[in-house]
């Protein structure tokens, strides 16, 4: 179906003023836009260049600080039990401590679903200031609980309302960028959750520093809870909602950024829910390796987001000193997603192999904090600054996934499943860290080791799926091809001019 054929004139006689109406139920609302345009419909490299710089100067400073403000956010318990935390909330016994941050994980598997539901069907700016003004207030809730029971009611509430973020940002950039733009766009605001690990240490160094009658931890609430309610506000006004109403494009700039986006054969955006879309993905064996490569190389984020301070105090340093250690792990977090997102951009066909270069440093990280003794100190914090690899492997994948996934709600879908499996193995993560196996956590390491191993091999598994795919496409005699790149009915399963990046 061409682009004209898909649209349905209205049933009185046409003029120069009336727009034609779009079928929107079995087509991309970019079809408005693109049938609505009767300039020039060719576009210089130059004209696109310039408008993807606009795209980036609008989208990603709003992106990467509302990730920053969620990492900042979900990784301050770590931070925070270094004063006082775990003695105020009788979180020493038994497991608490690590229920503490698995259960979060919890609210999190919970909210996923429909706050992506919410972002299809309303405008997504609206949605994302009301989730983020809602769990800065939460957070800041976190000072009056009084117990474990109330800490994990509290975390449970924090991770049901944070829980739509990610999606919705996987979602955004598949919106805005052409796939070879993607993964290099995801490492950008996904790194963020290690560059934040070099401002909150240094942040929560000053609050460790204040006496006053109350915790020192409590200060850190008060502060992250009441930023992240005003950023909450701001996002209804900052973030660019979609390439079709986006302000400050004129038409030709508008026709450009939804005419580029051809060549993803995904769409920009269809507000309709199609519950077989769903069922497709359901059967799609992609989706649940992806799926399951996220649950196993999560399960590394236990010790990485909630145990790290706790193992470097562990060898023997101060509590302030821990934390100011911590900035080396945020910098080379960072420094990883950023790294292998941009090879991914650079080099055809790699991103499987980087996801796998990045489990394989986790690994190298584990056998360094497992295997070495006490005594080595710069090979212990070699290996805590290291385990974070798989960060970088798990923003490649974020790209990988949105680029291999058409058809508006499969895409949606799949992007909050990918991070349901991010939230089950963060939730098992901490469990086998147990307290009194601390500072060395020697069997949590070993399960860790073993879990990020598995995960490495089930993502070459998925690319040689993909590649089969694509072979099998190829030898039918039906070629790659954008014929169908605005029909929501077509998914990359069903479109067979479809092809799958490796």
């Amino acid at each position: 179906m061409s682009d004209k054929e898909s649209v349905q004139m209205s049933e009185k006689a046409p003029d120069a003023i009336s727009p034609p109406v779009v079928d929107t139920v079995h087509n991309d609302e970019a079809l408005k836009v693109i049938c609505g345009y009767n300039g020039d419909t060719e576009w210089t490299e130059e004209e696109e260049k310039k408008i993807r710089r606009k795209i980036d100067w609008k989208l990603m400073p709003v992106l990467c600080f509302t990730y920053t403000l969620q990492y900042y956010d979900k990784a301050m318990l770590s931070q925070a039990a270094l004063f006082g935390l775990r003695t105020d909330l009788d979180l020493l016994s038994g497991n608490r401590y690590s229920m503490t941050s698995s259960i979060f994980y919890l609210g999190f598997i919970i909210g996923a679903y429909p706050a992506m539901i919410l972002a299809q069907r309303f405008p997504v700016e609206r949605v994302a200031s009301g989730i983020v003004t809602l769990w800065g207030l939460t957070l800041i809730l976190t000072v009056v609980c009084n117990d474990y029971r109330a800490i994990y009611a509290q975390r449970f509430f924090l991770g049901f309302l944070e829980s739509g973020v990610s999606p919705m940002f996987m979602l955004i950039v598949g919106m805005w960028y052409r796939k070879p733009e993607q993964a290099m766009r995801m490492g950008v605001w996904y790194s963020w959750t290690g560059y934040v690990s070099c401002v909150s240490p240094l942040i929560n160094y000053g609050f460790g520093l204040i006496g006053g009658g109350v915790s020192s931890w409590r200060y850190m609430y008060y502060f992250a809870g009441g930023l992240t309610m005003l950023w909450g506000l701001a996002l209804f006004v900052v973030l660019p909602p979609d390439p079709i109403r986006a302000k400050g494009f004129d038409e030709r700039e508008r026709y450009i950024l939804v005419a580029r986006l051809r060549t993803n054969n995904s769409g920009v955006r269809n507000t309709h829910y199609k519950i077989e879309q769903v069922t497709e993905l359901l059967l799609d064996v992609k989706f649940w390796l992806v799926f399951a490569f996220a649950v196993l190389s999560m399960i590394a984020n236990g010790p990485i987001s909630t145990f790290i301070p706790i193992i470097v105090s562990g060898f023997g340093f101060s509590s302030l000193n821990s934390l100011l250690l911590l900035i080396p792990v945020g910098v080379w977090a960072g420094s990883c997603m950023l790294l292998l997102s941009f090879l991914a951009q650079k080099v055809p066909g790699a991103r499987c192999y980087l996801i796998v270069a990045a489990q394989l440093g986790t690994i190298l990280a584990c056998l360094l904090l497992r295997l070495l003794p006490m005594s080595n100190k710069v090979g212990l914090l070699f290996g805590t600054t290291f385990l974070p690899s798989i960060g970088g492997g798990y923003a490649v994948l974020m790209g990988l996934q949105v680029a291999n996934t058409a058809g508006y709600t499969k895409r949606s879908i799949a992007s909050s499943g990918l991070y349901i499996g991010y939230c089950i193995g963060n939730f098992i993560g901490p469990l086998p860290f147990k307290t009194e196996d601390a500072p060395r956590y020697a069997s949590g390491f070993l399960i860790v080791l073993i879990t990020s191993a598995v995960a490495a091999g089930l993502i070459l598994v998925y690319r040689f799926t993909c590649l089969s795919d694509n072979k099998r496409r190829d030898k039918a005699g039906i070629m790659e091809g954008f014929d169908h790149a605005y029909d929501d009915d077509l998914t990359d399963k069903t479109n067979l001019q479809f092809r799958y990046v490796l």
